[in-house]
């Protein structure tokens, strides 16, 4: 295995991660680390609590840390900083002491206020910045006072990216999320509870009429909640963010100020754009997430389908959440089934086949053996024994095998090119030799779990309800078990993971659940971070689709039959045909949509049946619908080429004007994405992003009824074009993560 770390995983161990909120903006802290010579990245992220006032730091295992740490406050930060950075604490004994002595005058308000309006140095202590200077002027900053050596700090280039980058970091809070905190900030005192307790207790009102949020009385456990309820409404002082609160049994509802909320969210959704309903919530976590897994020289069909796209939505939906991410593609590249396919090919193969199409070659040599094998038993024993000279190194044996993986893998970056999906890392069983599954045996027998059984050596899980585990054979040979075995301890030896995702059809149920309790049995500490995403299976009419047997479909030719429809449709338009820049293109594109959508619509643990017929279908809610729906909202803006809304424009747009009901639907939707996205960070379940974007389309396209932008005054032909940008925003943003491409015209 090569000792080269993944980009990703180089990446995330040298950034240190920083997150703060409102009401603890770590000017001096970011400020440090930029005038620190160090060369590793910042990553600033909102903390869950904006109420908090401590800022944190993660430093990850890696180039600033032997181990994961974790530093909280602002002093212990900063001083970490100012180690990294070294000029800013230096050497002399004597400057140390003037530093330490500011330091210590920054608890006292009053004293540090008379000294820095005394000093009329440029900086604190010596000629350079020191903690001293970051610390003094963040201390301004904080408490809303300025003097004339603060200001003159302002002009510092590092300062001010520092403030820069706090600043643009808290725009991406969503605006609902600051209501929520000014609710709790007053909840905090009439409860007497803490902010988690209260934040976790908000449930959606049953309706409008009863408010836009609710807080369960009885989860706080504060007293008798009908009691509490009216406390609440007796005591709770209405302002620019709440404008009523009423008590409903044991719920007290609250009502917001809508036109603020609403008209913040259309302007933050333009301005953060692709980043709109992205957090931080997973910031300075490393997650792996292991997907597709294809076995090697076996052609890509529609059974793969379904690991492949969940997988990579998996891999979309931690990186909006804020994790650091490793996707791995865990190839099947070792076993019996090459020695069979290997023998297969000394009796079936053809070069000038396997030069024309490998992959497809291939696979039918795979199933011819597969035939012949039926009729002569001893074919399984030749493909055992090439398997043997295989895991014996035999240098004739690895070099068919090298030749048809690095086929495969060229074969399969085609279709994943075409997906558009792609992987930080191709793996294998392949990469875990007899000498590391020697040690598992071994580490398995110190632990007193390996028995041998009838020529096999099992591990007993019966008491825990998960059968018997056999690991491999009394003759050396391994089984895929020990090696999934052996994969996951090096995963968390290297990666240091926070979770392990495995995206593995739900037949493997039973694997997973001996897996992760002989891992618990082993002694690993880490088996809770380990996770199986399990989902239904893909059939055909006639039964679930066998490589084996040949009976499957090609994905390439699914991919092939749904462009050539998608095609054909948009060539009816002649018109809008003309001007799409790429027919072919946009025509695929739509075709994975239609296959894409289909497959995420219903939650992932349905099986379904495979048909053609209702993948191409272009009625109902299906991929090209969404797709349209993208691409009509795109066309607006054309239409009305003489006005655009710009960020530069955007604060003087009058979004007053948009008091219709349709209008007031879509800002609430684009509104509800940001907390889709959080709760998908914890569900992950694509199918409620489809059910989202749905909602959205249909509204917009309601909305296209009543609010025209073609032949309107100006003020509100604006008003309207930031409407339709910000619902363009959300949805482009929710294809994306769907793995889709929006498209602008079709």
């Amino acid at each position: 295995m090569s000792k080269q770390l993944p980009l990703p995983v180089q990446q995330h161990r040298n950034t240190l991660f920083l997150s703060f909120s409102p009401k603890c903006i770590p000017y001096a802290e970011i400020a440090a680390f930029h005038l620190s010579k160090t060369q590793a990245n910042l990553k600033l992220g909102i903390q869950s609590n904006l109420l908090s006032t401590q800022p944190q730091l993660i430093i990850p295992k890696g180039k600033f840390s032997n181990q994961k740490i974790t530093l909280t406050g602002k002093s212990s930060i900063l001083r970490y900083f100012a180690r990294l950075g070294g000029d800013l604490y230096p050497s002399s004994t004597k400057e140390r002491l003037a530093i330490d002595d500011w330091l210590d005058s920054a608890r006292n308000h009053d004293k540090v206020l008379q000294k820095l309006s005394k000093n009329s140095s440029k900086y604190l202590v010596g000629p350079k910045l020191s903690i001293a200077d970051l610390v003094c002027w963040d201390f301004t900053l904080q408490s809303n006072v300025t003097t004339e050596w603060s200001n003159e700090k302002s002009t510092i280039p590092e300062l001010k990216k520092a403030q820069e980058l706090a600043a643009t970091t808290l725009e991406s809070i969503p605006v609902v999320e600051t209501y929520k905190f000014k609710l709790i900030e007053q909840l905090i005192t009439i409860t007497g509870c803490d902010v988690d307790t209260l934040y976790g207790s908000f449930i959606k009102t049953k309706a409008k009429t009863h408010g836009d949020i609710a807080i369960s009385l009885y989860q706080l456990k504060a007293g008798n909640p009908a009691e509490l309820a009216k406390k609440i409404v007796d005591q709770f002082k209405l302002n620019e963010y709440v404008t009523k609160v009423t008590a409903a049994g044991a719920f007290a509802n609250f009502t917001f100020n809508h036109l603020p909320l609403y008209y913040g969210t259309i302007k933050q959704a333009i301005r953060l754009g692709k980043k709109y309903g992205t957090n931080t919530l997973g910031l300075g976590k490393f997650g792996i997430v292991e997907y597709s897994s294809p076995n090697i020289a076996k052609v890509f069909h529609v059974g793969h389908l379904r690991s492949t796209i969940i997988g990579s939505f998996l891999h979309k939906i931690l990186d909006a959440n804020g994790w650091s991410t490793l996707s791995i593609n865990y190839l099947g590249d070792w076993g019996k089934q090459f020695g069979i396919l290997a023998i297969g090919f000394q009796k079936h193969g053809s070069e000038e086949l396997l030069k024309k199409d490998a992959i497809k070659h291939l696979f039918d040599v795979y199933v011819k053996i597969n035939q012949d094998m039926d009729e002569d038993p001893t074919i399984d024993d030749q493909a055992k024994a090439y398997f043997k000279r295989m895991e014996n190194g035999d240098k004739d044996a690895l070099v068919l095998w090298q030749r048809f993986r690095d086929l495969s893998i060229a074969g399969y970056e085609k279709t994943y090119n075409r997906l558009n999906i792609k992987f930080d890392l191709y793996s294998g069983e392949s990469q875990y030799s007899l000498s590391q599954m020697r040690v598992v045996l071994d580490e398995l027998n110190s632990k007193g779990l390996l028995k041998p059984d009838n020529g096999a050596l099992v591990i007993d899980l019966k008491e825990h309800g998960h059968g018997t585990a056999v690991i491999g054979k009394t003759d050396g040979s391994m089984l895929y078990l020990s090696r999934d075995i052996a994969a996951a301890d090096y995963r968390h030896k290297t990666y240091d993971f926070e979770k392990l995702f495995y995206v593995v059809a739900s037949q493997q149920d039973h694997h997973f659940k001996q897996l992760f309790k002989i891992l618990e049995l082993m002694g690993k500490t880490w088996t809770d971070k380990c996770t199986h995403i399990s989902f239904g299976m893909i059939k055909s009419k006639n039964g679930t689709l066998s490589t084996r047997k040949g009976n499957v479909v090609f994905l390439a030719d699914i991919l092939d039959q749904v462009q050539e429809e998608m095609h054909n449709v948009m060539k009816k338009n002649e018109a809008k045909y003309a001007q799409i820049e790429d027919p072919e293109r946009v025509s695929d594109i739509i075709g994975m949509s239609a296959v894409k959508i289909q497959d995420m619509a219903a939650r992932r643990i349905k099986d379904y049946d495979f048909d053609i017929d209702r993948m191409t279908s272009f009625e109902g809610d299906t991929g090209p619908y969404l797709q349209y729906a993208h691409a009509r909202l795109s066309s607006i803006q054309r239409k009305r080429d003489d006005i655009s809304v710009t960020l530069e424009n955007l604060d003087d747009i009058k979004l007053d004007l948009l008091t219709e009901p349709s209008a007031l639907a879509v800002i609430e939707l684009v509104q509800e994405y940001p907390n889709v996205i959080r709760e998908l960070g914890q569900t992950y379940e694509p199918c409620n992003l489809v059910t989202y974007a749905l909602r959205l389309s249909h509204a917009v396209s309601s909305a296209y009824n009543d609010l025209w932008v073609v032949g309107q005054p100006e003020d509100l032909a604006y008003a309207r074009l930031a409407l339709y940008g910000a619902a363009r925003t959300a949805l482009g943003n929710a294809l994306t993560l769907l793995g889709l491409e929006p498209l602008e015209r079709m």
